[in-house]
């Protein structure tokens, strides 16, 4: 996952501190051999700890995350 093209949620903010990273992937396999063959999957990662554990979600589940991100659904 070194190669991958990771960018910076717009979410964050420009403020130069950690932030959300995301990356697109496509028919790429994980550090632990994962095949996603050619399904597309959304990794998400935290800036502070690149090398650290990734989350990855479908194209719809990323969709559902992102409007809950959008309607505050994960405010405190």
């Amino acid at each position: 996952m070194r190669t991958v093209q990771w960018r910076k949620s717009s979410f964050s903010g420009n403020n130069g501190g950690n932030c959300v990273e995301v990356a697109e992937l496509s028919g790429r396999t994980d550090e632990l051999g994962h095949d996603f063959g050619h399904a597309d999957v959304i990794a998400v990662r935290d800036s502070k700890d690149p090398d650290g554990p990734k989350l990855f979600f479908t194209p719809a589940e990323w969709d559902v995350f992102l409007d809950g991100v959008k309607a505050s659904e994960f405010e405190s």
